[in-house]
């Protein structure tokens, strides 16, 4: 039984992963889609988005001891729950604050499946395997992505379509958690429990790994402008919803495409060097995309381009985060990581619907490739520093 467990764990957590980035990349562009043709104002669909995140952002201080206590496998089927059970009463009534309260709950169950899969991925892999298998993770997540905005087109079997399909292939993703052997993180090293322990740790962390978390802060931005500011831009420039569910995979699979080889490639010339390069490029891309006309062939391209460069920009920061941290702050990593990612979500929307607002044309992809240079200039600066910090050792010592 217990070589059986071993046997279903990556692919169940791998598969767990997956539907839970189905139902994100869903909801995002299906309800800012719904209330753009309701009339709801910009500023407040962008602003209903931010929920997804602030329930990211709120659970995630909370987690390390509460997974402690349940185990990766208890903390995996309650968040997982939590966005099944959201999923299926969505339809139940068309109103702004009641869907506030579900994507509320999307965000919470989000947070802690992807803290209990990353964590036990991260420190369960073999050393020489888990680079491959933080790609394979994060390569789920993106086909997931990829994959839900193409339900939207259920709508046109009834609103409550799309919500029901997502929350059944859910209730199925259960199904091989439950199989699973529940396993607790290592719990020999405790910490503080007193509030300055907590600070301190993190002040420290973050010291080290700013550039990485400001990576993870771009990634956010960049995938929630494009899932929930970009179908509101497409409808007031006539590209329409089949536009929309067909160029948002176009930038998710680019980066599906190059999720494992860029992951490799890094292994061979390090993230730190890799990561500025593809950010810079990627910059270029959405600059591109600012400056043509508004058609669907031209966007096709340059998100498809766009995903080619920065679609694995978040597994590939996890991994120079993890580079830069011991191993027993990696946990730690990971949760500011996520709350890193959860508050570039919230920022995303607010600040693309603001621009689309205010100036229409070309916007919205200005932001994205303004926030992209700022990764790429952060990474060389850490870096920088960290090369004068070593020589100076260097010469004190």
């Amino acid at each position: 039984m217990k070589r059986y467990n071993d046997t279903l764990r990556f692919p169940a957590l791998i598969g767990a992963v997956l539907i839970c980035g189905t139902a994100e990349g869903m909801l995002l562009p299906l309800i800012a889609s719904m209330l753009e043709e309701q009339g709801v104002p910009a500023i407040v669909n962008g602003a209903g988005t931010t929920a997804l995140y602030i329930g990211m952002l709120v659970a995630l201080p909370f987690m390390e001891r509460p997974m402690q206590k349940l185990g990766y496998r208890t903390f995996l089927l309650v968040g997982l729950l939590l966005i099944t059970l959201a999923l299926f009463l969505f339809p139940l009534w068309f109103n702004l604050w009641f869907w506030f309260v579900l994507r509320l709950a999307v965000g919470i169950g989000d947070s802690m499946l992807h803290f209990a899969a990353q964590t036990w991925i991260t420190i369960g892999s073999p050393h020489k395997k888990r680079g491959r298998n933080i790609a394979i993770y994060g390569l789920a997540f993106g086909l997931g992505f990829a994959t839900g905005p193409l339900l939207v087109r259920l709508l046109a079997f009834g609103i409550a379509v799309p919500f029901l399909t997502a929350g059944f292939l859910c209730t199925l993703f259960l199904i091989p958690l439950v199989l699973l052997n529940n396993a607790f993180p290592d719990q020999t090293t405790r910490q503080g429990t007193r509030l300055s322990d907590s600070l301190r740790r993190y002040r420290k962390t973050t010291a080290m790994v700013w550039s990485g978390l400001t990576a993870t802060f771009g990634y956010g931005f960049m995938e929630a402008s494009l899932n929930n500011s970009f179908p509101v831009f497409a409808l007031r420039n006539g590209l329409g919803m089949n536009g929309v569910a067909a160029l948002l995979p176009a930038f998710v699979c680019g980066g599906l495409i190059t999720q494992i080889p860029i992951g490799m490639l890094s292994d061979r010339l390090g993230r730190k060097k890799l990561l500025p390069i593809l950010t810079l490029l990627g910059a270029v891309t959405f600059l591109v995309s600012a400056l043509i006309p508004v058609r669907f062939s031209g966007f096709f391209f340059t998100f498809l381009a766009a995903g080619l460069l920065t679609g694995s920009l978040y597994s590939l920061s996890m991994g120079y985060v993890s580079d830069m941290l011991p191993r027993r702050l990696i946990p730690l990593g990971n949760i500011q990581m996520s709350l890193s990612y959860s508050i570039g979500c919230m920022a995303g929307p607010v600040v693309s619907n603001l621009l689309i607002s205010v100036a229409k044309k070309g916007s919205l992809f200005f932001g994205i490739a303004g926030m992209l240079l700022i990764v790429s200039a952060s990474v060389v600066m850490q870096q920088i520093g960290r090369s004068r910090k070593s020589c100076e050792t260097v010469r004190v010592s």
